[in-house]
């Protein structure tokens, strides 16, 4: 490729919850806001295809027979990302790149990481969503979601709207926002969750629901440890399906079969259990 990319996007789908087991792959490059090149395919994970994953995406072991490992695609994959800026909407997709190639003993792929999902919140803070699918239907990008190929072409729509629309540039988008230290809200003296040490999946420590928890008496922190008992998975959370990979949620559920008295909830089974 004579003319290089400014940023390359690449989105993978998988056939089970182990984040390894990539299905598809689709990768497009993007030069001064349009498409500079695309490339997709199916592959075959070598892996069992779980039914709740086939309902997302649609594709089957059928399908994938005949396509090639990710071990056979691998060099291809690097050429493209490696030595660049390669976006993705949110970090599962760097995760199942890097645990792809753990599992096939293949060289981690060396690129410069940014995640859409950060960038959108910047540029859209008031969107109630930040997930693809509501990025697309807001920015009136066609999109066909969970298609490996789609979802890489909207992603790195997203990143040529919100350089528009802020008018800060790739380099920018890079360097990591102005920080402050959110501090966590005081609890309160007494309420239904008096006692309890909880964790916000998906929202600020400060943020609407930490808020709430902290109303209702819980002392908000900012990870899971040994001693947290409530994680709370916020409406806004970013991870969609893959909320399972987070490290918070893996450390509670480990916690949690280990026989700590933790309990993992959703925004809504945390809304019914402080209105009921």
């Amino acid at each position: 490729m004579t003319d290089a990319p400014d940023f390359v996007v690449v989105d993978v789908e998988t056939a089970c919850s182990r984040v390894s087991s990539i299905c598809q792959i689709g990768i497009v490059g993007f030069k001064d806001g349009a498409e500079l090149f695309a490339y997709e395919t199916l592959v075959d994970p070598r892996d069992d295809f779980s039914p709740f994953n086939v309902r997302i995406h649609g594709i089957t072991d059928d399908h994938v027979r005949g396509a090639p490992t990710f071990a056979d695609i691998h060099q291809l994959v690097d050429g493209h990302l490696a030595g660049r800026i390669t976006v993705t909407h949110s970090m599962f997709d760097k995760g199942a790149l890097g645990a792809a190639c753990t599992i096939h003993q293949l060289t981690a792929i060396e690129t410069r990481w940014l995640d859409s999902v950060r960038v959108a919140k910047r540029a859209w803070p008031h969107l109630p969503s930040h997930r693809l699918n509501a990025l697309t239907a807001f920015l009136g990008v066609p999109h066909r979601h969970h298609d490996a190929l789609s979802d890489a072409r909207a992603a790195g729509m997203v990143i040529v709207r919100a350089i528009e629309q802020t008018g800060v540039d790739l380099a920018g988008w890079l360097s990591p926002p102005p920080r402050h230290a959110a501090k966590a809200p005081v609890p309160a003296p007494a309420g239904p969750l008096k006692g309890e040490r909880a964790v916000v999946l998906g929202g600020a420590r400060d943020g609407p629901l930490a808020q709430r928890l902290a109303a209702a008496g819980a002392r908000v922190m900012t990870s899971v440890g040994a001693t947290t008992t409530l994680l709370v998975i916020g409406d806004d959370q970013p991870f969609g399906r893959f909320v399972t990979a987070h490290a918070d949620y893996r450390r509670a559920t480990a916690l949690r079969d280990g026989g700590a008295a933790i309990a993992i909830l959703t925004e809504e089974q945390l809304r019914r259990r402080l209105d009921g």
